[in-house]
């Protein structure tokens, strides 16, 4: 009976002290893991999420840049982290949908191995080119590459990039052609429109909104369902003649597929609480993006449906990672 009643006793306290560590959760720093270098997007965002978590969770974070492979490196590393919430991922466009549309032999899928944590911001490409180019509206620039098929210029950020694949997807929906030139970023795009050495880009908003400002090149339409406050004056590419090119950049957070569900509500609860926070909030917009801060689920949802738009174009595009 002793034995009996020890054992119950011991089973009790395991159960006690289970339900005392779900609580106490998060019992010490959360690791949040970026898949680039520092100062670009990802970055920007991840940190500001992380700089709240120490008002909002009472343990602070611990910002880890891990760059390469397009952000690969780091999404498996956090992919296959312990499922405990110690360890997050707050990436982008590329990492939690491009990648798997790109690369076949990808050493993880980001609908499988990731449980959504929120859709943190988004933000416009911007149609530009170099202020010596002829066209100066959408219709215009499909004009000049019709006529002249294979001669447009397109920079790009790298294969694979959003607005690679912004401009793949202008070309397959108006039945047009140009060239893509790759690059090692957004900013050697620009300087090569400052230059004159590449027609047009697709490129995100906060890459090209100074040099826009400073009226050294010209912006055609933005990406998006409305017009941006940064551009008023721009189209949308549905007011150039094009309703059905809406993209965005978007930047996002996961942790490991496995994370208990309540311990994902705990991260989505602080992540938004920061996103949406005035000083974060204004910081965030005085760079172009625009704060979602999304549920869990919302993310999900949106998640499954960039990879499988992707996988079309890509696929249609028959485009192949560098």
């Amino acid at each position: 009976m002793n034995r009996l009643v020890n054992w119950v006793v011991l089973v009790a306290a395991a159960l006690a002290a289970g339900v005392a560590h779900a609580q106490a959760y998060p019992a010490k720093p959360i690791k949040i893991i970026i898949p680039f270098v520092p100062g670009g997007p990802s970055d920007t965002v991840g940190r500001a999420i992380g700089s709240k978590f120490q008002d909002y969770l009472g343990q602070p974070a611990v910002v880890e840049n891990k760059p390469g492979a397009n952000g690969a490196i780091a999404a498996e590393f956090v992919a296959k982290a312990e499922p405990d919430g110690y360890t997050i991922l707050v990436g982008s466009i590329g990492v939690f949908s491009i990648n798997a549309a790109l690369f076949k032999d990808l050493r993880y899928n980001p609908v499988r191995d990731f449980a959504p944590i929120t859709l943190a911001v988004v933000t416009p490409n911007v149609l530009v080119t170099k202020l010596e180019f002829p066209a100066k509206s959408g219709k215009e620039l499909l004009e000049q590459m019709k006529k002249n098929p294979g001669k447009v210029s397109f920079g790009s950020s790298g294969t694979g990039s959003s607005d690679h694949l912004t401009f793949e997807l202008f070309s397959q929906m108006t039945s047009s052609s140009g060239i893509h030139v790759p690059y090692k970023g957004g900013a050697a795009v620009v300087t090569d429109l400052l230059g004159g050495q590449v027609d047009a880009s697709f490129q995100n908003l906060g890459t090209v909104a100074a040099q826009l400002k400073a009226g050294k090149i010209r912006a055609l339409a933005v990406t998006a369902k409305t017009r941006n406050p940064t551009l008023p004056e721009v189209p949308t590419m549905a007011e150039a003649g094009f309703p059905e090119l809406v993209v965005t950049s978007w930047q996002a957070a996961g942790a490991p597929a496995k994370t208990p569900r309540d311990i994902i509500a705990k991260l989505n609860d602080a992540s938004v609480k920061a996103l949406r926070s005035p000083e974060i909030r204004e910081r965030l917009n005085g760079i172009g993006l625009d704060v979602v801060a999304s549920t869990p689920e919302e993310f999900g949802a949106f998640m499954k449906a960039e990879v499988d738009r992707w996988t079309q174009v890509v696929q249609r595009g028959n485009i192949q990672p560098n």
